[in-house]
């Protein structure tokens, strides 16, 4: 039931994203945002080509990815630097996951 409602929330308000895992290439919804720094400071460095926003992002959704994994959402990438699953009583409810955006190569 808890997963029921999770994924009408996704299906209204998630956005469109491709999982890269192991077992292969999922479409799918989640919530991604940017995780804000104290202060609303975004991370960044000066490189060749310009600032580099350095912040990591937040995942909620239902297929599970693990570390290592690709998220992909628009024209940005992502790398799963860690995940868990969160469980409401004895169901699962959703997946969590940190992530870092893939720097393309110059």
């Amino acid at each position: 039931m808890t997963q029921e409602w999770m994924r009408n929330i996704l299906e209204h308000y998630g956005q469109a994203v491709t999982l890269r895992t192991a077992e292969g290439e999922v479409s799918g919804t989640a919530f991604l945002q940017p995780v804000t720094e104290r202060g609303e400071r975004v991370p960044s460095s000066m490189t060749g080509l310009g600032w580099e926003d350095e912040r990591q992002w937040l995942y909620l959704g239902l297929a599970k990815v693990e570390s290592g994994d690709t998220v992909l959402w628009g024209a940005h990438t992502f790398r799963v630097k860690s995940s868990r699953a969160y469980y409401i009583g004895e169901e699962l409810n959703h997946w969590w996951a940190l992530l870092e955006q893939v720097k393309e190569a110059a």
